[in-house]
């Protein structure tokens, strides 16, 4: 039996959905980026799929640990899905206090060899970076912008010039939010941009695909720029993504220009270092912070919501807007969200051709300074692999908001997403946004052509792909509806109808 009803008729009888239609047009597929306009290095002109440390493993992370995540990435299905990105974050270098990162003779961070000991030859990220590319994976780091105090104050050369660490530091400080102790950079002075290649040369060495640029605010233009300038030179593909920080729609136009996928809206986990817990996470044994579940919650996230909607015009093919992490993976317990609210976190993601970088546990369980995990659930996975819905997601447009019943850039209000597709046929989401999981479900409408589909007399078939409905055809979830094109779904609290709808003719 379906977990609620869903109809799809020719005239709603009722609907409690009062449309606001808003400015602007469906989404459609956009033009791919001219080479002289979009990062070449970028590898990925379709979202990035993939799981990162920092929901879960935090400052916690290890070698042994991500490279349990690693195997389960394969093992469980999710590889093959399309999530193929195994990604680090804060915490892989050395730290030693406020003033700034460890760095080596040219003012470089050096690897926590504690949590990412040398094997043989190689040190402890390059030697992960080759397990995970032996995994048939591809392998992340988080980096900030500036350069460390320390590199400063030692006066450090930077490598292949005569040009020296004070002469292109600045004394602004720069966000790190869990070292501290970085400065920023004089782009105009010479010897700069020779310092961010070499870090990135550096990595490229190691054998890095993806860079994780943290704490960028309106000013820190500059430095996107100079980051993807390292990548081109350096010969390597790899995925320039940019998060904040706090930066707003203004940063835009340098976002297109040269990051990969950029992050603006603050994290969605609920408890950690940047969320409000004490500074006992910063450490072990992490007293203050002992677990991080639940990881988020819908009411933690559906600010996204506007997000999704500001930042529509952005998206597309080489570059894409970032709505933080998918914490669907271990259950409802540890995720926070209800069953229905999971189902919306992944529509709406896919529906703006966002990143899914899972911040879950895949492996059997996990116990860290942070809590035990109650590992992947069957359900969940399920979720996560559905491949209808990630269709949605790689199609790399970027979905259109037609109408909330609140004030438009609001949190609250049912609301309507939609974008075509260059074969003709449409995806809309239908939300209900209440957090109250005891209301009763809303009746939620829209139209073919709201959506942005033509009339057609012959009517137009509707997936559910979700596929929770109790009529299948031909293998696949489906209805017809007629020309008139009324689309209704009976949705429940934090739920979706996540549609798509296709022209009989």
């Amino acid at each position: 039996m379906p977990r609620w009803t869903r109809a799809l008729t020719a005239a709603a009888a009722v609907t409690l959905l009062v449309p606001i239609l808003l400015a602007g047009v469906v989404a459609t597929a956009p033009a791919v980026r001219a080479a002289t306009a979009y990062p070449p290095g970028g590898p990925d002109q379709t979202p990035v799929m993939g799981w990162s440390g920092w929901s879960f493993l935090r400052l916690g992370s290890d070698t042994a640990a991500v490279e349990g995540e690693a195997q389960a990435l394969v093992s469980s299905g999710l590889a093959a899905a399309g999530y193929q990105y195994v990604n680090i974050d804060d915490g892989w270098y050395q730290c030693p206090g406020s003033q700034g990162p460890n760095v080596d003779a040219y003012g470089r961070w050096v690897v926590n060899t504690a949590s990412y000991p040398d094997v043989g030859s190689e040190n402890g990220i390059q030697a992960l970076a080759a397990y995970v590319h032996g995994l048939g994976l591809k392998f992340g780091i988080y980096e900030t912008p500036g350069i460390s105090s320390q590199a400063v104050a030692a006066n450090t050369p930077i490598l292949g010039t005569s040009y020296t660490a004070d002469e292109i530091a600045t004394t602004t400080s720069e966000n790190n939010y869990n070292c501290g102790g970085m400065v920023g950079i004089n782009y105009s002075a010479a010897g700069a941009q020779a310092y961010v290649d070499s870090i990135v040369d550096e990595l490229a060495s190691w054998g890095v695909d993806y860079i994780k640029l943290d704490g960028i605010t309106n000013s820190n233009g500059p430095d996107i720029e100079a980051w993807q300038a390292a990548i081109q030179q350096s010969g390597r593909p790899m995925v320039l993504d940019t998060t904040q920080g706090s930066f707003t729609i203004k940063l835009a136009p340098t976002l297109q220009e040269y990051a990969n996928q950029w992050e603006f809206d603050p994290d969605i986990e609920l408890n950690g270092p940047d969320e409000g817990s004490a500074n006992g996470c910063n450490s072990p044994p992490y007293t203050g912070c002992l677990s991080v579940f639940p990881l988020t919650s819908y009411a933690n996230w559906d600010d996204r919501f506007a997000g999704v909607a500001n930042w529509q015009p952005y998206g597309g093919p080489g570059g894409f807007n970032d709505y933080d992490s998918i914490e669907v993976g271990d259950g409802s317990t540890d995720s926070g969200m209800s069953l229905a609210a999971s189902e919306s976190q992944l529509s709406l993601w896919s529906l703006g051709s966002a990143p899914l970088i899972l911040g879950s546990d895949l492996t059997s369980s996990v116990t860290n300074a942070y809590g035990s995990s109650a590992a992947l659930s069957s359900t969940d996975l399920s979720l996560l692999t559905n491949p209808q819905v990630i269709e949605v997601d790689q199609d790399a447009i970027d979905a259109a908001r037609i109408s909330i019943t609140g004030t438009p850039g609001g949190k609250a209000g049912n609301q309507v997403f939609a974008k075509l597709e260059p074969g003709g046929d449409a995806i809309v989401g239908l939300f209900n946004t209440t957090t109250k999981l005891t209301s009763s479900p809303v009746a939620l409408t829209t139209t073919a052509s709201a959506i942005g589909l033509p009339a057609d007399p012959d009517g137009y078939e509707v997936q559910d792909l979700w596929g929770s409905q109790s009529v299948v055809v031909g293998g696949q979830t489906t209805f017809d509806i007629s020309s008139a094109g009324t689309i209704s779904a009976t949705v429940p609290a934090e739920g979706v109808a996540l549609y798509r709808v296709t022209p009989l003719s």
